[in-house]
């Protein structure tokens, strides 16, 4: 009898191509990873892996075990979807991911919603940025993710996940009160093209995505000051040191000394819920959508003070 979990270290191996992307995958350590893979090996009494110079690649039995690996936890998934359709019932535990700004725009409302409208649904969340959140779906760590992309740059979805649009969010430009362009009614990134911009951290997507954006519009920016969080990125020009780019969603209180103001390109970010195809049919993952869409509906950001979106 294979073991399931095995498999699920196998899968990892041929998704991530190494020991240790498997390892980071699940969590675990690449130890623990080449320990799986033994046992597996006995099990099967095949060869899976092979030397492949500092690393390790699939044999010939390990890339048709692997094949049989994927289909095989798909039906589990399946299966459990259908358990939980069959019941009809919106009950058990779903696990929810969001990137910051979403998990506080977003989170609040829908637990309340889950919790008055389905009191036996156990709702886990925790704060992830996009392509982290869609490898966690992958993975199965997280039930449901909600992801962001922008209309000028997509975020990629793999296949065997489904995505659902739950709202769209407009951003603005924050800038010092005192800043020549803070009375505007609206502006262009491209009016910004000398000052000293705060950004994401390098690496993450909506950073990708400033950057992008400015060097299409023929702007090199100055990237000054790098925060994940759009709190720190708002005291930051309220001390008057650059400007950002500031989306509604989750943004609360606006510091004193700080001016927002709409960009006159239509230009927004798209914030979807992501989740694994074989659970579509699970009802908490639809509660869960549809608890999402609603506090979406429900939110009402002005451009300046406080805000809930």
């Amino acid at each position: 009898m294979l073991n399931l979990e095995r498999l699920r270290t196998l899968d990892a191996l041929a998704r991530f191509g190494s020991v240790g992307g498997a390892a980071e995958d699940l969590h675990v350590t690449t130890s623990a990873v080449s320990q799986q893979l033994a046992k597996l090996e006995r099990e099967v009494g095949q060869q899976l892996l092979a030397k492949n110079g500092r690393g390790v690649r699939l044999t010939d039995a390990g890339r048709l075990l692997a094949d049989h690996a994927a289909k095989i936890l798909s039906q589990v998934e399946l299966a459990q979807s259908d358990i939980e359709a069959q019941r009809g019932e919106v009950v058990g535990e779903v696990q929810l991911a969001g990137f910051p700004t979403a998990a506080r725009g977003l989170f609040p409302a829908t637990l309340v919603s889950l919790r008055a409208d389905h009191p036996e649904l156990r709702v886990r969340t925790t704060e992830l940025e996009p392509e982290a959140g869609i490898r966690a779906v992958i993975r199965g760590d997280v039930d449901l993710a909600v992801v962001l992309d922008w209309s000028n740059k997509r975020l990629p979805v793999p296949g065997g996940l489904t995505k659902a649009e739950l709202l769209d969010d407009a951003p603005d430009i924050a800038m010092p009160a005192g800043h020549p362009l803070a009375d505007r009614t609206e502006v262009g990134l491209e009016d910004f093209a000398d000052d000293d911009w705060i950004s994401w951290p390098e690496g993450e997507f909506c950073h990708d995505w400033l950057m992008f954006t400015l060097r299409s519009k023929g702007i090199e920016p100055r990237i000054a000051h790098l925060a994940g969080e759009h709190h720190t990125q708002l005291a930051l020009i309220a001390a008057g040191v650059g400007v950002c780019v500031a989306p509604r969603l989750g943004r609360g209180v606006v510091p004193d000394g700080v001016r927002l103001v709409p960009v006159r390109q239509k230009m927004r970010r798209h914030v979807h819920a992501v989740w694994r195809t074989d659970a579509d049919r699970r009802p908490s993952i639809r509660a869960a959508v549809a608890a999402l869409r609603a506090a979406g509906r429900s939110l009402d950001a002005p451009v300046n003070g406080d805000g809930g979106g």
